[in-house]
């Protein structure tokens, strides 16, 4: 089973429903729910997604998209280490490097899932976007 890190940008793309990008997302998800694949977020998402969410609906309605993500994700820990390596190497966005760094410690962790690949061009080990990962998905 291939276990991904799924960034904010597809998380909130799925529970927003983006358009065009909500179909890709989805079936992502879709296979979490099957467990076919496994996700890892981090708390970080949750809090970014409640922002970006809470934008569009109630606090209720959020928090019952975040109870859906929940189910569908496992959490890998931002610790001391992670933000020691978001500070001191090359990301350009400091919220990805932090993701990155966490997702990096979790040794289960194939491939990051993301839209911005340009943002993890420094990445330690695969980074795809829900498109392609969709297209090499066995």
């Amino acid at each position: 089973m291939q276990v991904l890190f799924i960034d904010t940008d597809v998380v909130i793309d799925f529970l927003l429903d983006r358009e065009p990008f909500s179909t890709n997302a989805a079936f992502i998800f879709k296979l979490s729910e099957q467990k076919k694949i496994k996700l890892f977020v981090t708390p970080l998402t949750f809090s970014n997604v409640y922002y970006v969410l809470r934008k569009f609906g109630s606090h209720k309605k959020v928090l019952t998209k975040l109870r859906t993500l929940l189910l569908l994700t496992d959490i890998q820990s931002v610790n001391r280490k992670s933000i020691e390596l978001a500070l001191n190497l090359a990301f350009k966005d400091f919220e990805d490097a932090i993701q990155h760094y966490s997702a990096f410690q979790n040794e289960k962790i194939d491939l990051i899932i993301t839209r911005n690949i340009s943002d993890y061009r420094n990445s330690d080990f695969p980074v795809m976007s829900p498109e392609t990962f969709i297209k090499t998905f066995k």
